[in-house]
């Protein structure tokens, strides 16, 4: 697989519902965590290995983001989920043109600012329905 820039690595969001989405914020960094809670069918019959159910669990998407607000419309936008416990759809898009979507809920959201720099922040969301790749 190609090396990718990492500035290419995008969290947007449908702030309205509307299927429009924007990139959230001055991002200087956006990661993405996917992982799975299999069904364990271990038994007696097993000979004391540990059997998981193929195709079952539940699988969960954790998308993180950390930077700087651009303007007060994004802030606010962010801000108004949190505080809603809205779930919208998100999306995060790579350097080859590949995305992920699924409506997630803001689970964290920080802000931290130096009396001599800018005000920063950071968010978490975690996956709340189907996610779909393209």
């Amino acid at each position: 697989m190609p090396k990718q820039r990492g500035d290419l690595f995008l969290l947007k969001v449908d702030t309205s519902g509307s299927g429009a989405f924007a990139t959230v914020a001055g991002l200087r960094s956006t990661g993405l965590n996917a992982r799975l809670k299999p069904v364990e069918t271990t038994n007696k019959d097993s000979g004391g290995q540990r059997e998981l159910l193929d195709g079952a669990g539940i699988q969960a998407f954790t998308l993180t983001g950390a930077g700087v607000f651009d303007s007060g419309d994004a802030h606010e936008a962010v801000r108004s989920l949190f505080l809603g416990r809205t779930r919208r759809d998100w999306r995060i898009t790579r350097g080859d043109g590949s995305s992920l979507t699924a409506p997630c809920l803001v689970t964290a959201l920080d802000f931290a600012g130096d009396y001599d720099g800018e005000e920063t922040f950071s968010i978490t969301l975690e996956s709340a329905g189907s996610v779909s790749f393209a």
